[in-house]
C-alpha cells in the first residue's frame, strides 16, 4: 500500500451549503459534499458555521472534539447536561433516562457536546463540543 496523506486534520472545513445557515448554527451532512443547519437530534452533526452562508455558498465548518461554542438553545439548559442538536441548528439538552429503550440508544449517538453554563428561552449557551 502506498503513502496516504489524510485530506484535513479535523479541525476545520469548509463545505458548500445545501440552505441559508446563520454564523454559529450546528451543521449536518445534507448530501455528498454539502452541510445545512441540523435538525433535532442529528445524528449527521460534523461542527458549527463559523460564518453566515447562502444557500449554494461555501462556509467554514469548525469541527472537532474539545472546540468551545457559542449557540442559541432551546428550552432549559443546566451547566454538565449533554446537548445534542435542535431544530433549525441549535442545541438542545439530551434527553433523561430512565427506562432505557432503543431510542434512548439513538440518542445517545446524537450527544454533541455537554454545557458549561446554563441558558433558558432560547438563550446562548456556552458548550464544549465531544
Amino acid at each position: 500500500m502506498g503513502d496516504y496523506t489524510f485530506v484535513n486534520e479535523g479541525r476545520e472545513y469548509t463545505s458548500t451549503a445545501s440552505a441559508s445557515i446563520t454564523g454559529s448554527q450546528c451543521l449536518s451532512v445534507s448530501g455528498n459534499n454539502t452541510v445545512a443547519p441540523s435538525g433535532a437530534g442529528s445524528g449527521a452533526f460534523v461542527g458549527v458555521a463559523a460564518h453566515d452562508a447562502l444557500n449554494g455558498g461555501r462556509v467554514t465548518v469548525l469541527a472537532g472534539p474539545g472546540r468551545i461554542h457559542r449557540t442559541a438553545s432551546t428550552g432549559t439548559v443546566v451547566a454538565g447536561d449533554l446537548l445534542v442538536t435542535g431544530a433549525a441548528g441549535v442545541v438542545a439538552t439530551a434527553a433523561a433516562v430512565t427506562t432505557p429503550t432503543a431510542g434512548d440508544v439513538t440518542t445517545s449517538r446524537a450527544i454533541i457536546g455537554v454545557a458549561l453554563e446554563g441558558a433558558t428561552g432560547g438563550a446562548v449557551v456556552r458548550w464544549k463540543q465531544r
